[in-house]
């Protein structure tokens, strides 16, 4: 019980940390201003890991790898905690290998990018109807654009309603559902 409780806040945390990190490796990715609200409070949130790391890692020009690099940290770091906190610690050797802690590690940070793809295509479907000038329509224009673009060249408007976003939202939704079912055959779901 008391282990659980551990774990819901430890994951929150880490989820929003890494998310924050994953934020900007997405925001580099699609040229969204680095002066951007959203990238201001994701900077504010995580630079006291992603700078440090940029003595390691050099950012690339499409790419903010420190902060990419970042996010893989905390997802191991978390898969770390639950092995710790729900393990069998009596059986080591039934511990997962590395490569599978790895492989684990970077699906949960693909998971991440796919919850904030959602969110982010929501929020920019809903403000395009309700409030298309709020000062957060450009930089969620931006993010969810290089995925909705290709949609649109297939499916037309119809009657005037962009139906990209929906089908953007099952796309997303089937891929989580891939990554939900493969971590626990990993042993570290």
């Amino acid at each position: 019980m008391f282990s659980s409780a551990i774990w819901l806040v430890l994951e929150t945390v880490g989820g929003l940390l890494a998310s924050a990190c994953v934020l900007r490796v997405w925001a580099a990715w699609a040229d969204v201003h680095p002066r951007n609200p959203l990238l201001v409070f994701a900077a504010a949130l995580t630079d006291w890991l992603v700078m440090p790391l940029r003595r390691l890692v050099r950012p690339s020009r499409t790419i903010d790898w420190p902060s990419a690099l970042g996010a893989l940290l905390i997802a191991l770091l978390l898969l770390l905690v639950q092995f710790v906190l729900f393990g069998d610690l009596d059986r080591v050797d039934k511990a997962p290998a590395f490569g599978t802690i790895l492989f684990a590690a970077i699906l949960r940070v693909a998971r991440w990018l796919l919850v904030m793809l959602m969110a982010t295509t929501i929020l920019q479907a809903i403000l395009s109807w309700v409030n298309p000038y709020a000062p957060i329509a450009p930089a969620l224009e931006q993010l969810t654009r290089p995925f909705l673009a290709p949609i649109r060249r297939v499916i037309p408007l119809l009657g005037g309603v962009d139906l990209s976003p929906l089908v953007l939202l099952l796309v997303v939704q089937f891929l989580m559902s891939l990554i939900d079912r493969t971590l626990p055959m990993l042993g570290v779901g």
